[in-house]
């Protein structure tokens, strides 16, 4: 693809990663959700602020926009282009580096949504839905390790963060070994955990919030 191509695809990916779902859920109900809880717009306070329904909602939707962002995006564009700029496709075509700089701008958008002056989430549903489409064998791996993890210490935080260590080296590690989409794995997951920096520093201190576990009778 030439080089404005691949910026239609950043721009649009971004867009679609940008669309701030649980803002916009919890403002349906009359909530403005970066004022209850830890103020994050995720699908964890979510959950905690509207209850699991809304959290969930918030969670697929999230996670949907990375997968639409990276599935389905790239090759809409590239079918949409290709046959004004045929020559060009064919010299510049690059199917990985497209569905990357999609995923990439896509958990950016979550991230840094310009709805909400370029503050948003953490990343971390977006990123599944990201690897859903890109490395679906890795993503089960770091799925896993989040449950266990979340299960085991009852945060989620430790779990997302678990989930992105474990992500980065299910890709390095399993078929087909690609450097860049190790690369930008590693990245994606650095920049998950700087996300949590917050977390870290209550989970040091103490005060990091358990998820609630339903009494016994």
């Amino acid at each position: 693809m030439p080089l404005w191509s691949y910026i239609l695809i950043a721009l649009a990916a971004y867009l679609i990663g940008s669309i701030p779902t649980g803002f916009l859920i919890a403002k349906a109900k009359g909530i403005d959700i970066r004022s209850v809880g830890s103020g994050n717009i995720g699908a964890t306070n979510a959950m905690r602020a509207l209850g699991k329904p809304a959290g969930i909602a918030v969670l697929l939707l999230d996670v949907l926009k990375g997968y639409a962002a990276c599935h389905f995006l790239p090759p809409l564009i590239f079918t949409w282009l290709a046959p004004h700029f045929y020559g060009l496709f064919n010299q510049f075509h690059n199917e990985q580096v497209e569905l990357l700089v999609a995923g990439i701008c896509a958990v950016l958008g979550h991230n840094f949504t310009c709805w909400l002056k370029f503050k948003g989430g953490k990343g971390i549903a977006t990123t599944a839905g990201v690897y859903l489409a890109l490395a679906p064998g890795a993503l089960g791996i770091a799925l896993a390790v989040f449950v266990v993890a979340v299960l085991v210490t009852r945060y989620a935080s430790v779990g997302s963060i678990s989930g992105a260590v474990a992500l980065i080296a299910a890709v390095w590690i399993l078929p087909p070994h690609s450097v860049l989409l190790g690369i930008v794995t590693t990245a994606l997951g650095a920049l998950a955990i700087y996300r949590h920096k917050a977390n870290i520093r209550r989970l040091i201190a103490g005060t990091e919030n358990r998820l609630k576990t339903k009494d016994k009778k």
